[in-house]
């Protein structure tokens, strides 16, 4: 805000800006039309085109791409054959990754629970006093070992595990 005041009034010794004021003397900026600006595109795009065509004649007029590679250079893949297959393991026996959930399981599990319960869903657990937030309740839930939740476990070469909650330490 700044303060104005006329002539025959007293100065105040201080004035308050803000980032939106624009000042007692400042003219407003001429902004620029569609047309302004299509015009400086274009000549942007003419300068453009006109390196690209001495960049081909200093090279010998090879054939250049978009990507700026030359054709010849273009490398191109076959597919791969990606097929997912499961472990079942025997009893409670962890086969991929440690035997414990790790910090990126445990913040992932507890981002998608605190999320579910600020969106009125239902504790599994009875709420302790101190707990004042999602989060905090969702982690009491992890660590409670009360979430009906399995963890997937995927190896590069396309095996997999479901490991559930209660058999994480």
């Amino acid at each position: 805000m700044v303060v104005k005041h006329s002539s025959n009034q007293k100065t105040s010794s201080k004035k308050f800006k803000t980032k939106t004021d624009k000042g007692i003397n400042s003219a407003p900026k001429k902004s620029r039309s569609r047309r302004d600006v299509s015009t400086t595109t274009k000549k942007i795009a003419i300068k453009h085109d006109a390196t690209l065509e001495k960049a081909r004649v200093q090279l010998g007029d090879t054939p250049v791409k978009k990507s700026g590679r030359p054709e010849d250079e273009v490398v191109t893949y076959a597919e791969v054959e990606f097929e997912l297959k499961e472990i079942i393991p025997n009893g409670n026996q962890i086969l991929i990754g440690p035997a414990r959930i790790t910090r990126f399981e445990k913040a992932r599990i507890t981002g998608a629970r605190s999320l579910q319960l600020s969106l009125g869903a239902p504790a599994f657990i009875r709420v302790p006093h101190e707990v004042r937030d999602s989060i905090s309740l969702a982690t009491a839930e992890l660590y409670a070992k009360a979430l009906p939740i399995s963890i997937r476990r995927v190896l590069p070469n396309g095996v997999y595990q479901d490991i559930p909650i209660d058999w994480l330490k």
